[in-house]
């Protein structure tokens, strides 16, 4: 069964993980851990993991709302000493389901251990940020959003059933 989350929790995991493993997470690759995990999840299960429109900004795919909460760090690292293991493990047993669990740590295995700016490069070569972005220079802001059908298209090509 799938669940819908907001994009709270998610970041709390992302946060949480950063916490456990020592692999810090600046705001910029936060964005980019929302994104993949919302992009990967629209591809295996169709719908999304959580709401709100993912937008084309300069140094890649951004969730506004989720930005705007921890845009006080800049390119520091996030530091919140509340999540740990344990909010992993609620998370993963109570706010959504196994598959989806399942899914979270397939796309932290793939992109967690990047950096904010490898994870940047890797969006910025991708069709859903560059057909978000269409003729626009790489430097001018934008809030073009990234369609969650552009994202089925582009990931679904990647994902093996069965």
């Amino acid at each position: 069964m799938v669940k819908k989350t907001t994009y709270n929790f998610l970041v709390d995991y992302f946060i949480g993980l950063s916490n456990e493993t020592g692999n810090l997470i600046s705001n910029l690759k936060l964005q980019k851990l929302l994104y993949y995990a919302q992009a990967w999840h629209l591809a295996y299960f169709g719908d999304r993991l959580i709401e709100g429109d993912f937008q084309a900004w300069v140094h890649g795919p951004v969730l506004p709302e989720a930005y705007r909460e921890y845009r006080n760090f800049g390119w520091r690292p996030i530091e919140r000493e509340d999540l740990d293991q344990r909010y992993i493990d609620n998370f993963c047993d109570k706010i959504v389901s196994k598959e989806q669990c399942e899914l979270l740590v397939d796309i932290v295995d793939e992109y967690f251990g990047l950096s904010g700016f490898e994870l940047e490069r890797l969006t910025h070569s991708e069709d859903p940020w560059k057909m978000a972005r269409a003729d626009l220079p790489m430097d001018a802001p934008s809030e073009n959003v990234i369609t969650d059908q552009s994202m089925i298209d582009y990931y679904q090509q990647f994902v093996v059933n069965g």
